[in-house]
């Protein structure tokens, strides 16, 4: 296989070890609301938009909460834990090797402000030429929307691309994308 010419890399639990904030988050939100939501259940939907979870949970407890409601609180409980995150320092020294030297993206199904906030907490924001989130395509991981998406915006070819993703929706739409990927899950990151 020829060296990629582009790498894009997912960011919960890829470059962010982020995964255990959010399920903190997720959990502060939920409980008292009379919803039980387990550690395997939130990481078998690792990669789905915060809103995609909310709208799962009301369906699956049938919860009289609207879904903007619960998503906005989970965002905040998860924002007031940003202080806490710390790298993905074997994916974060892949991709500052990367700087510079050639195209690079985050592709998360994450919100753009949360992406943002993480990105800049961790100091590399600037390292990406573009930042591809859950507002910027209609169909979300495992559909390969956002890596074909990312692959747009570099100017590079999807079969060019490098992916770095820690979960297995992530995988799967990398793959659909025509990408090659890496699974990150046993280089630092918390992800399961």
């Amino acid at each position: 296989m020829a060296p990629p010419r582009a790498l894009i890399f997912d960011c919960d639990g890829t470059l962010a070890d982020t995964m255990p904030s959010h399920y903190r988050a997720w959990v502060a939100t939920l409980t008292p609301l009379g919803a039980n939501f387990t550690e395997e259940q939130f990481y078998a939907m690792g990669g789905w938009p915060t809103q995609r979870v909310a709208e799962w949970m009301v369906r699956e407890h049938q919860m009289a909460v609207a879904v903007d409601v619960i998503t906005r609180e989970k965002e905040v409980r998860f924002e007031q834990m940003l202080y806490m995150i710390e790298p993905v320092e074997a994916v974060m020294a892949i991709a500052q090797q990367g700087r510079g030297r050639q195209p690079m993206a985050v592709a998360t199904g994450g919100m753009r402000r949360i992406c943002e906030a993480i990105l800049r907490h961790l100091g590399c924001i600037e390292w990406f030429d573009t930042i591809v989130c859950c507002e910027d395509v209609l169909r979300h991981k495992p559909a390969p929307d956002i890596f074909l998406e990312a692959a747009r915006r570099l100017d590079v070819l999807p079969a060019e691309c490098l992916v770095y993703e820690d979960t297995n929706p992530g995988i799967e739409a990398a793959q659909a994308a025509g990408m090659a990927v890496i699974d990150v899950r046993g280089m630092g990151s918390s992800s399961k």
